[in-house]
């Protein structure tokens, strides 16, 4: 079965552009959202610096280095670019990446703002009236003990409030939900407040559940641990959310591992969810092509 792997970045986790398409023939991956993750410095957390920016330097993971896979693998990997709202030029920027580059996802969003401000609300606005999902990066502040610099936690986004206040906003703009902030949230209970990751049995109800009923706008990004943590949870639940919910998640890795996909196949879904889950709901939230950047 075709698979898109609908959240990638360029130069991560030791991964060249050669290497990186080498990962994807084996693992059946046809195509790839290659996304930038433009932090400031000062915002990115140190622990994840392993997205290399020039030889010898890491750090956020820059859009230019998006352009050089696209170069070099031009018809398997699909552009994503996320500019700064805070930026006066933000709204030029994304405009031009999407005229002259052919960029079809905005994000990843990672920042130390909340989303549902009104200068990130004008940006994604713009995003909805050209047709480009947008994937947003939430995580709490949890304090990690002992460390006081060079920030004493990372936070990005906001949190559930903000993401639900921001789907109201831009009810035209399709969203997808990403992290552990977002996917604490797959359970009706409070853990969230203490635990990044929380473990154990899915109580129904939770806030994603509510707002996947409420709003035809938000999709869910099932990548990286945090995904598969909230998946594997309860995989009854799971499953269940799943077939009420077909249209509305894609599949992604957010690393190199095809631990998702084995979890998917002890599930026993349908075929016809699967073939939305593994590349159609990833190819309807695309945009067209405005004009080939590459050939």
């Amino acid at each position: 079965m075709m698979k898109i792997d609908a959240h990638n970045h360029p130069d991560f986790a030791g991964y060249d552009a050669e290497r990186h398409v080498q990962n994807m023939d084996k693992l059946g991956i046809a195509k790839t959202w290659l996304l930038s993750c433009e932090a400031p410095e000062d915002e990115y957390n140190p622990r994840s610096r392993n997205c290399l920016v020039a030889p010898g330097e890491y750090g956020p993971t820059l859009f230019f280095r998006c352009l050089e896979y696209k170069r070099y693998a031009p018809d398997r990997f699909i552009l994503g670019y996320a500019p700064d709202p805070r930026d006066p030029a933000a709204i030029v920027k994304m405009r031009k990446a999407i005229n002259t580059y052919s960029v079809q996802v905005c994000g990843e969003v990672k920042l130390r703002i909340t989303y549902d401000n009104p200068d990130a609300v004008d940006l994604f606005r713009f995003c909805g009236e050209e047709g480009v999902p947008v994937t947003l990066h939430f995580d709490y502040p949890y304090r990690r003990p002992g460390v006081e610099f060079p920030r004493r936690h990372y936070w990005y986004g906001g949190g559930i409030d903000n993401f639900e206040n921001l789907l109201r906003q831009c009810p035209e703009t399709n969203f997808l939900g990403h992290a552990p902030g977002f996917w604490a949230h797959i359970s009706n209970d409070n853990l969230w407040e203490t635990v990044s990751c929380p473990k154990g049995p899915v109580i129904p109800g939770g806030r994603i559940e509510r707002m996947l009923e409420k709003y035809s706008n938000l999709y869910i990004d099932c990548s990286a641990d945090s995904g598969l943590n909230a998946l594997t949870r309860d995989p009854e639940y799971t499953k269940k959310l799943f077939l009420t919910y077909p249209d509305r998640f894609l599949y992604g890795r957010d690393h190199f591992k095809n631990t998702l996909a084995e979890f998917i196949d002890t599930l026993d879904l349908p075929e016809d969810f699967l073939e939305k889950f593994y590349h159609g709901n990833a190819e309807r939230l695309l945009p067209p092509v405005k004009e080939p950047a590459f050939g």
